[in-house]
Order: C-alpha cells, then sequence, then structure tokens
C-alpha cells in the first residue's frame, strides 16, 4: 500500500492508521511512504515487485498516474480517495473516505477492468472536459464542500471565460464541429453505455444566445448538465480539437495543459481494479 501523508484527503497519521485496518485482516501488507525525491522510485519499486494488490492512497494526479502505470504492468490496483474530488475512487468504491474504501474493498473487492481515454501521455478513467466550462469544476466543488464565498469567486471567473470561445472538434473523422465544450465521459460512468459498441460517450455544449449560456452554467453547477437541452451526445472512440488558444482541460477532476490541438483516443482496457461490483457502489452510494 503506496501513502501519500501531504495530499490533502490523507493526512500525517495515515500511515499507521492504514496498518491497524489491515493487521484486522488475512494479508501480508507492507506500507509504504511516498515521499520526497523517492516519490516516484517508490511507485516504480512496489508495481516491479509484482504484488497481488496495489493499493494507493494520494491524491487524484497521482491515484491515476498509478493505475495507468499498474495497467501497463499488468498489476491489479485499487486506487483509494486520498485527493479532492476523487472521481475514479468514488466510481470504485461508492464513498471518498478512504477508511471505509479500504474495509469495502478488502471485504468485497473483486477485480473489474475499467476502460479509459487518453489525451496523448495523460490517461482518464471518468471524464474529460475540455474547453472554457472546464473551468466550472472548482466552483462545483466548492459548492459541494460548502465553501460558498470561493465557490462565488470561482463561479464568476469562470463566467467571464466560460462562454468567450469556442473550440472546434472532429469524432472519429467526420464532420469538422464548434461546441463551447466537448465533454468525454468513459464507460465507467457514463448513462449511456453499451456493452455492444464501447466507446466514450461524448458530450458538446452547444449555446445560441446568453440565455442558454445562463441556463448551461446553472446546470453545470446544480444539476446534470447532459439533460439540458443545449447539450448533444454521442458515442466516439477518437477525437480531434483544436481552438485559437489553449484549451481549458479537466480530466478526472484534475486541471491538465492541453494547447492549442488535442487528441483523445478511447482505450478498451486501461487497468484492471480491485473495486466494488457496480451494483454494490450502487448500494455504498
Amino acid at each position: 500500500m503506496l501513502i501519500n501523508p501531504m495530499s490533502g484527503g490523507v493526512g500525517n497519521r495515515a500511515g499507521d492508521e492504514a496498518k491497524a485496518i489491515l493487521s484486522e485482516y488475512d494479508v501480508d501488507a507492507d506500507v509504504r511512504i511516498l515521499e520526497g525525491d523517492g516519490f516516484a522510485d517508490t511507485i516504480d519499486e512496489a508495481i516491479s515487485e509484482r504484488p497481488d494488490a496495489l493499493f494507493v492512497l494520494a491524491g487524484d494526479g497521482t491515484a491515476r498516474s498509478v493505475a495507468t502505470l499498474a495497467g501497463q504492468k499488468d498489476v491489479l490496483v485499487a486506487t483509494l480517495p486520498g485527493g479532492t474530488m476523487n472521481m475514479l475512487p468514488k466510481a470504485l468504491y461508492g464513498t471518498g473516505d478512504w477508511k471505509k474504501a479500504l474495509r469495502r474493498t478488502l471485504e468485497q473487492g473483486e477485480p473489474r477492468k475499467v476502460a479509459g481515454g487518453a489525451i496523448g501521455e495523460e490517461y482518464f478513467y471518468c471524464a474529460a472536459i475540455m474547453g472554457a466550462p472546464a473551468l466550472w469544476a472548482p466552483a462545483r466543488e466548492a459548492i459541494r464542500s460548502g465553501k460558498l464565498g470561493e465557490a462565488w469567486s470561482k463561479a464568476r471567473l469562470a463566467f467571464r471565460r466560460a462562454f468567450s470561445g469556442r473550440i472546434r472538434f472532429s469524432l472519429d473523422g467526420k464532420t469538422e464541429e464548434k461546441a463551447e465544450a466537448l465533454v468525454l465521459i468513459t464507460p465507467l460512468i457514463s448513462k449511456a453505455f453499451n456493452e455492444s459498441d464501447p466507446g466514450l460517450e461524448a458530450a458538446a455544449m452547444k449555446t445560441a444566445d446568453t440565455g442558454q449560456a445562463l441556463r448551461l452554467a446553472a446546470n453545470a453547477l446544480f444539476n446534470d448538465w447532459r439533460d439540458d437541452e443545449a447539450v448533444d451526445t454521442r458515442r466516439t472512440r477518437k477525437v480531434k480539437l483544436w481552438g485559437r488558444s489553449r484549451i481549458p482541460a479537466v480530466i478526472d477532476g484534475e486541471t491538465v495543459p492541453v494547447g492549442k490541438e488535442a487528441e483523445v483516443r478511447f482505450v478498451p482496457h486501461a487497468f484492471t481494479a480491485l473495486a466494488l461490483s457496480p451494483q454494490a457502489v450502487e448500494d455504498a452510494g
């Protein structure tokens, strides 16, 4: 089990707390702390030893990176919630509490193949928001955390930029289109997933006037924006995007640099998670 105590959702006592929980179960556990200059080496060493399962308790970016590396080496991995948004852990374990997730995994965990998407070398397993409305993600998270002052400040910044320019995109090499944003949703959380035709759910945000923009902004903060009439959804395996300036992007809750052009591809089997079954996640949630 790899732990980054400096991550916002972890803390300095996490190592001892994890050891205490693991001692209650019939497992041979090795807990290692991620720190300083040896951060990357500790991860590489753990994966190279090919354990029966690799647990990681760290921020969203680190958990995503470890999942990607583990997938390349065919190592079973459990990404516990230790970040800010915890999109991937919540989808796999039905909770944002790492202790509950650890216990649930030890008691109910089973191997689950996880599909995803990739933007260059950056992989995502829940969703990627491409375009200026990606700036709404921090505002929405602040609302969920009850930080209304911070939410208002971030929402003002987001709205100033959210509808100031459009991105161009093409799905599976087809006709060029324009939109305020394109959201790519993986099978793990897609409501429109089809096993017979797997791929990413592409939701294009298109508004015709300020009124639609305001409504879409409200839905982005408080409701399921995919139900908005200004959102068009389709399935895709390959996406090309480009814009006049750098495209804002949030993948699995983390802001990442993209540039003025980007290509996204569907990855049918990105890694294998030790996680709850979909029904157990739904029951837990």
